[in-house]
């Protein structure tokens, strides 16, 4: 698939979301946070190729990584709102920079 069509499909999928609806997720340990470092959008495309290179570099620097507890409840106490994308069987998350 050409990349820029690709890229702009999974663009047209990111949404804003409350992080209390995605608990669930959280729950079954499908969430992937985001550092705000990257782009959200670059991190999806990366994972739908499994260019597993780019998110291991990711992954080490600590820029992608699961969502531990402790900023689920952070998240959660602050009703804060995320940018979601969904690349199955993850739902990737980034905090809306305010």
């Amino acid at each position: 698939m050409d990349e820029v069509v690709e890229r702009d499909r999974i663009n047209g999928e990111t949404a804003k979301i409350g992080w209390s609806e995605l608990q669930r997720f959280f729950a079954q340990g499908h969430a992937v946070a985001v550092s705000s470092e990257l782009d959200l959008i670059d991190v999806a495309y990366q994972m739908s190729c499994d260019n597993k290179e780019q998110l291991e570099a990711w992954m080490e620097l600590g820029h992608v990584k699961a969502v531990s507890d402790a900023q689920a409840i952070e998240w959660l106490e602050a009703d804060s709102l995320m940018w979601s994308v969904v690349v199955r069987p993850w739902i990737l998350v980034q905090p809306v920079k305010k």
